[in-house]
């Protein structure tokens, strides 16, 4: 496994859901996890990183984090870091999708060449918000368990995900777009995620953004925490994984997440998760 990330939280049910409140200054390296993530802030001095983009977070600001995103918090005082974490697995939100709505809907939002993802979500009057009253709620629920305090947890976890989406779909909530965020690197990051499946090397990319090999490197690397090689490695293993437990075959998955060789594939699967990509169909 590479050194400079790795999965981080396991999730065992349908979700997860904590409170963490961090006295002492937090290091935490970049990771990613298998599953999507929400966090709402509640105070600290923070920014947050995902996939190349930075973002300077204020209280009630949402982190929506999708499975497999390279992300870090990046914690910057002793001011305590609080906040309240969902782990939502890849069938969580599907089980309540209908032709009328779609929980994941706040993850997204359509655009004029597809869909764009939102990272953080700012709300306009977070204190007069019904998703306000819902976080004292979670709150208060891990300070005073009481009766079936799970499944009270679970009923107050899609309220907030129903009003979250309400908010965007109202623009009471605005996605943050951060000074902090290096737009060169930003744009390497989506162009190489759009186009896994292609032939990607530092070459390619260095010529196709006008930049010399070296500076390509060394800026993505300061702005990501990771190499490129690594990066595309990482992403397209993946992209292969989510692919088989979605019942795709294992050599379609192979070539369809960008592998030109299947041993290499092979080889890098096992490495990468412990287990052959056969055997990662029965992984859940």
């Amino acid at each position: 496994m590479d050194k400079e990330y790795e999965k981080k939280g396991y999730l065992e049910n349908d979700f997860r859901i904590f409170h963490l409140h961090e006295k002492e200054k937090l290091e935490v390296s970049y990771h990613y996890h298998d599953f999507d993530k929400i966090i709402l802030f509640l105070g600290g001095d923070v920014d947050y990183s995902i996939e190349g983009r930075k973002y300077s977070l204020h209280p009630y600001d949402i982190i929506l984090v999708r499975a497999g995103e390279i992300h870090r918090p990046i914690v910057r005082d002793r001011i305590p870091y609080e906040r309240i974490i969902a782990y939502l697995s890849p069938d969580f939100m599907e089980k309540y999708r209908t032709d009328s709505y779609d929980l994941s809907r706040c993850f997204r939002e359509p655009g004029e060449n597809g869909e764009k993802h939102f990272y953080v979500l700012r709300l306009m009057e977070p204190e007069r918000s019904g998703l306000h009253r819902i976080c004292q709620d979670l709150t208060a629920s891990f300070l005073c368990p009481d009766y079936a305090g799970a499944l009270y947890q679970q009923v107050l976890l899609l309220e907030f995900m129903i009003l979250i989406n309400r908010a965007v779909l109202h623009h009471h909530a605005n996605s943050l777009q951060n000074a902090l965020t290096n737009e060169k690197a930003a744009q390497i990051v989506d162009y190489m995620n759009a186009h896994l499946t292609d032939d990607l090397t530092v070459d390619g990319l260095a010529e196709h953004f006008f930049m010399s090999r070296s500076h390509l490197m060394h800026l993505f690397k300061a702005e990501t925490g990771y190499s490129v090689g690594s990066y595309i490695n990482e992403k397209r293993l993946l992209a292969a994984k989510m692919m088989i437990q979605k019942g795709m075959c294992v050599t379609d998955a192979c070539y369809g997440s960008g592998f030109r060789d299947y041993s290499t594939f092979s080889r890098a699967f096992k490495k990468k998760f412990g287990t052959t990509p056969r055997n990662s169909r029965k992984i859940r």
